[in-house]
């Protein structure tokens, strides 16, 4: 059986690219920042506060869930989800480094003789 193309990459690369597409839609993004803004946990507003069918935001906290950026608890018929702040942390340790890669490097297109157009 032949490699994975992941396998090729580093589990921190793997990592990245994972929080990247779980970030790479905007309803995920709208619900994690409506879970940072009311500072708990949502039971049953989001499609309302989203404007998505549920189904649809089903599909989104289960991306969420599985990146282990939110975690959900049953409360009585319903799963009310919330930000896991270690995961966040953890998220945000991995990202900073990757995203800051670019500091005190000058535009390698300029020093290579390569410019970009505007």
């Amino acid at each position: 059986m032949g490699i994975s193309k992941t396998e090729k990459f580093t589990k921190r690369q793997n990592r990245i690219a994972s929080l990247a597409k779980g970030l790479g839609h905007p309803a995920r993004v709208a619900i994690l920042e409506h879970l940072f803004k009311i500072r708990g946990c949502v039971c049953g507003d989001l499609v309302q506060e989203i404007g998505l069918a549920q189904p649809t935001i089903s599909q989104h906290l289960k991306e969420l869930k599985n990146l282990g950026l939110i975690q959900g608890n049953v409360e009585g018929a319903r799963v009310c989800y919330c930000i896991d702040p270690d995961r966040w942390t953890e998220m945000k340790e991995i990202l900073m480094p990757f995203l800051n890669s670019d500091q005190n490097v000058a535009n390698p297109c300029e020093t290579h003789g390569v410019y970009t157009i505007d």
